[in-house]
C-alpha cells in the first residue's frame, strides 16, 4: 500500500492562518485590513517558494545527492527539455566516450515525435526521468487536475517508449506551487531539481557556461543542463556540445563519479 502524503509543515500552517484570518475578522471586523495583510504575506511566501526551484517549503525536493552519495564522489549530470535528434546523439557519444551515465528529463510530446532516440537514451545505459507533457510555461499556475494529467500523460508516454517507468520529475524551469507535492506522491515520482546551473538555454558563450558548471563543482552537486532548447554558440554550435567535453574532462580530473539519479538514490 503507497504510504499516506504528509504535507510540509508550511501548507497546513498557511490553513491556521486562513483561519485565523477569518476568525479574527468575524470577531473583530474592523481589523479586517490587518486580516487581508497578514494573507497577502502568506500567499507572497507560497508563491516565493514556488519560484525558488531548490525550495523545500512545499514538500520534498532532490537538490543534492544524499550522504552515501556524497561519500563515493558522486555527482548527477541531469539533462533536460530532449530528446533532441540532431543533439541527443552527440551528447550520449560523448558520454560514452567518458564511460559515464547521466539522467534524461524528457517532454513527453517531443518523445513522442523522437521515441528512436528517447530509446537510445535507456539502450546507452542512462535514464529517462519525467519533465511533463506539454513542458507549459504556465505549469506553475496548473490546478491539482491539470497538474496530475500533465504528469501522469508524460509519464504513461514515457514508459511505453522505454519500457522504463521514470522515478523522478522536474517541472518546466523548476517553477511549482504548492498542489504538485500530493500528486507527484500519487503518481509514485520524487521532484528533483539541481545546485548547479549554467543557464544555457540562454547563455551561448561556452566558457562562461563551463566556468558557472566547474568552478566550485563538488561530490554531491545535481548538474542541470540542456540538449533541448540548448543555446548556441556564436559559431553555431550547441552550447551543450561544446561545453561537454571539458567539463567531462575536468570531473574526470577531480575524480568525480557522474551517476543518473535512479544510480544514486538506489543505495
Amino acid at each position: 500500500m503507497p504510504s499516506r502524503w504528509k504535507p510540509a509543515p508550511l501548507l497546513p500552517a498557511s490553513a491556521v492562518v486562513h483561519g485565523a484570518a477569518l476568525l479574527g475578522t468575524i470577531a473583530v471586523p474592523a481589523a479586517w485590513p490587518w486580516a487581508v495583510g497578514v494573507l497577502v504575506a502568506n500567499h507572497a511566501l507560497l508563491a516565493g517558494a514556488g519560484l525558488w526551484p531548490s525550495s523545500h517549503l512545499l514538500g520534498p525536493n532532490l537538490t543534492r545527492l544524499p550522504h552515501d552519495a556524497v561519500q563515493r564522489r558522486e555527482i548527477a549530470l541531469t539533462i533536460d527539455d530532449g530528446p533532441d535528434p540532431d543533439v541527443t546523439p552527440r551528447v550520449l557519444d560523448l558520454l560514452d566516450a567518458a564511460n559515464v551515465k547521466a539522467s534524461f528529463f524528457c517532454i513527453g510530446r517531443i518523445a513522442e515525435k523522437h521515441p528512436a532516440v528517447c530509446r537510445e537514451i535507456v539502450q546507452r545505459g542512462h535514464r529517462v526521468e519525467n519533465h511533463g507533457y506539454a513542458h507549459s510555461n504556465a505549469f506553475s499556475l496548473f490546478g491539482p487536475g491539470a497538474m496530475r494529467r500533465d504528469i501522469a500523460r508524460a509519464q504513461a508516454t514515457l514508459s511505453d517508449i522505454t519500457g522504463q517507468a521514470p522515478r523522478f520529475f522536474r517541472a518546466t524551469a523548476g517553477l511549482r506551487n504548492p498542489f504538485l507535492d500530493p500528486v507527484l506522491h500519487g503518481l509514485g515520482l520524487q521532484l528533483a531539481t539541481w545546485n548547479r546551473r549554467a543557464y544555457d538555454t540562454r547563455n551561448g558563450d561556452a566558457e562562461r557556461v563551463f566556468q558557472r558548471l566547474a568552478g566550485s563543482l563538488q561530490a554531491g552537486d545535481i548538474v542541470l543542463m540542456h540538449d533541448g532548447h540548448c543555446a548556441r554558440t556564436p559559431a553555431g554550435k550547441p552550447v551543450i556540445l561544446a561545453v561537454l567535453p571539458r567539463l567531462l574532462q575536468t570531473i574526470a580530473e577531480r575524480q568525480l563519479h557522474p551517476v543518473s539519479l535512479q544510480t544514486s538514490s538506489s543505495t
